[in-house]
């Protein structure tokens, strides 16, 4: 696979330049644990996963819309009867995650600033825009990126969108990210290039299966440092 043309590095954000799913997880079981006298754990988790894809049109992603959902989620599950204090408790299981420090994957920077130097970077990712800036801040990555882009979904249209924005064609521009469904399958359908990065912890909406990957050309790679051998 030959990425002589490229000339724009979009880069996904969480779990590709920082932790962020793990908190999720930690959250979520948090979250059952609060209402463990009302269901299971493993019952909690799923209505929780389906009150948060219900919600995604309305809240879109994100933490805070996270925390709606546990919060909708506990009055359901609990037939209203939850506590104002379990209500409380859960919405600081949000402001706790909005709170996190900023936790860089290994060789982050390094990549950035070596690859800054030959090609422009954009920041393309998805969520809630205060908290993506204010992770973005805390990261001290934001002088690496010549645009930052937080769009509300990454289907082909929004990278259409962004591509026309920057005024590069599909095939100058290369994708990298942990998510096969968002980072990675859009831009091949667009002709662009994508990597993949995998994280090892993937939510469950962000899952592909087999099919939908076979037969598509995309690269993959263990870790962000083996972007400096491929590109330069």
């Amino acid at each position: 696979m030959s990425y002589e043309n490229i000339k724009v590095i979009g880069f996904d954000a969480d779990d590709t330049l920082w932790v962020n799913e793990t908190y999720f997880r930690e959250a979520e079981q948090e979250f059952a644990r609060l209402l463990s006298n009302y269901e299971t754990p493993n019952k909690i988790d799923q209505e929780l996963f389906k009150m948060e894809i219900n919600n995604l049109g309305l809240y879109g992603y994100g933490i805070k819309a996270f925390t709606l959902s546990m919060v909708e989620s506990a009055l359901e599950l609990s037939n209203y009867n939850v506590s104002s204090k379990t209500i409380e408790k859960i919405l600081n299981i949000g402001k706790d995650m909005l709170n996190k420090p900023v936790e860089l994957l290994d060789g982050v920077e390094e990549v950035l600033k070596t690859l800054s130097k030959k090609y422009r970077l954009i920041l393309a990712t998805k969520g809630d825009l205060l908290d993506q800036e204010r992770k973005l801040e805390k990261s001290g990555l934001t002088d690496y990126f010549h645009h930052i882009e937080v769009l509300s979904d990454k289907k082909e249209n929004n990278y259409s969108k962004l591509l026309n924005h920057l005024d590069v064609k599909p095939e100058e521009f290369l994708m990298i990210g942990n998510s096969l469904k968002s980072d990675v399958l859009p831009l091949v359908h667009l002709k662009a290039h994508a990597i993949h990065v995998p994280f090892h912890t993937t939510w469950a909406h962000e899952e592909v299966t087999e099919k939908e990957t076979n037969g598509k050309e995309y690269k993959t790679i263990s870790s962000l440092k083996e972007l400096l051998k491929l590109l330069n």
